[in-house]
Formats: C-alpha cells, structure tokens, sequence
C-alpha cells in the first residue's frame, strides 16, 4: 500500500473518531450551558454560550428539593453499594476460579443464569422482605442486594482466571497463610485493577437507579439525586433552567471520575482480556 493511501486511511480513521467524539459530546456541553440560562432562553433557541443565571436555577431548584440532600443521599447509597458488591464479588469469584468442588460449574452456571432475569421481577420479593423487617424508607433494601451482583462475580472470575497464577496461592499456603488470609493479601492487592475497573460501573449504575429508590423510599428528605431530578420535573411549574441545574449536578461526579480514571478502566479493560 502506498503511503499517500496510508495517510488517507489514517485521515478517514481521526476524523471518524472525532466526529464521533463531538457528537457524544456535545449533549453533555448543551446540558451544562442550559443549566445557566433562563427558562425563557432556553425555550427561544440553543446557544453554545453559557448564561448568567446559574445560582439563581440551583436557589429554584432547591425551593422544591434539597439537592445537596440528595447528593448526600446518593453518596450513602452509592459508596456502601459500591464496596460491598465488589468485596463479596471478589470472594465469589475466587471461590469459583480457584476452587474445584462438586456441583461448583453448575452453580455458577445457575448464577449466571440469573443475569437473564430482569431486576424488576425480584423487586416485588425485596420489597415484601423489606417491609415484614421494617426496612423500607432506609437504604438497605437498595444496599443489601448489591452483595450478590452476578455481573460483579463473572467479570471477577474471568479476570482473576486470566491475570493470578495458582503458584502464588500455593506459595502462600506453604507460607502458612489462610485461605481468608490469601484472599485479603493475595487475591485483593492482585485484582485491584479488575475490581476496580467493575466498582466504578457498579458505583454508575447504583448513582443512577431509578426504580429501587422510588420503590422502597418515599420521604422525600431520603431520595437520592436520580429521584430528586423526576421530583423536580414532575413540580407545578417547569423551570427548565432548574432542571438543567439539577441533571448536571448529578452527572457531574460521574464525569469527573471518568475523566480521572480513565486509564485504570481500559486497562482494567484491557487486562481483564489477556490470558495467560
């Protein structure tokens, strides 16, 4: 191939991939600028300028819900959610990689099945279980169930598979470790990039749950950001300067952990995919 055709082709490839960079882009950039222009300007014409009327939004937005509440409230969902699932997704899956027991492949294969079912039929259940323990307007019903992510376990399995060597662990048992002790000192520190690459989609997914806050939370001093926001567009009046305010004050903590973390999360991308 001809160099001129190679330079053509890289051509083609960059501006592909920065048209497509501007388009996902770009609803984010229209989102934070309405955020601090007025109702009014809103509904005439799309500006790419920011406006002045950002404090004035969020004093709005706040006559109908406390967003710094909110925020809060999202943190202690989030966080505990967050932890919990990738620390027993993490002993799940070393049970199930390094551990060959009788009827191990089935169950694995029966919680692998469970991803197929929609979380919304095993709400019902929680919601049931929740209300007979007296746990409904708490944070527990949303939290609990995060201990058994499926989705955790087999992103776990497969990484810990791929990326420790059972000679590590069978040195550790000659050095007299437990199995609980190579698991907080071995398996851990040597699945850091995995889980941590799966806490942050977890960490996403809990922030931006909808449907199990409004089931089993209705005080509204206790709803996280993603109900605040419905709250909000729901109000007598729409404000949609306040909107704006309130949905970018709740993406925002997600994008700036994007922007950070970037790199650990393709390579724990790319990790996760390297055998041997």
């Amino acid at each position: 191939m001809k160099k001129t055709e190679k330079m053509l082709i890289k051509f083609i490839q960059y501006f592909l991939l920065i048209l497509l960079s501007v388009i996902c882009i770009i609803p984010f950039y229209i989102m934070i600028i309405n955020s601090t222009r007025t109702n009014a300007q809103i509904s005439v014409a799309v500006s790419f300028l920011p406006g002045t009327n950002l404090i004035q939004n969020i004093k709005s937005l706040n006559k109908t819900i406390s967003m710094m509440v909110s925020l809060k409230n999202s943190i202690l969902i989030s966080l505990p959610s967050t932890l919990l699932s990738g620390y027993f997704g993490t002993m799940a899956a070393y049970g199930f990689s390094k551990f060959r027991f009788r009827g191990s492949k089935a169950m694995f294969a029966i919680a692998l099945a469970t991803m197929m079912i929609p979380t919304q039929l095993s709400l019902l259940g929680i919601y049931q279980a929740s209300a007979k323990m007296k746990l409904l307007n708490t944070y527990w019903p949303i939290i609990l169930p995060s201990v058994a992510n499926t989705a955790t376990l087999f992103w776990l399995r497969q990484y810990i598979e791929s990326t420790i060597d059972d000679g590590f662990i069978e040195a550790a048992r000659i050095d007299g470790y437990s199995e609980i002790g190579i698991f907080h000192n071995i398996i851990i520190p040597l699945s850091r990039v995995g889980l941590f690459t799966i806490s942050i989609f977890n960490f996403v997914h809990v922030w931006n749950d909808y449907i199990s806050p409004v089931m089993f939370i209705s005080r509204n001093a206790k709803v996280p950001l993603s109900v605040a926001i419905a709250i909000v567009k729901a109000a007598d009046y729409q404000d949609q300067g306040a909107i704006y305010a309130g949905v970018t004050i709740s993406v925002l903590p997600i994008l700036v952990v994007y922007l950070f973390l970037n790199s650990k999360i393709t390579g724990g991308l790319t990790a996760g995919g390297i055998k041997g």
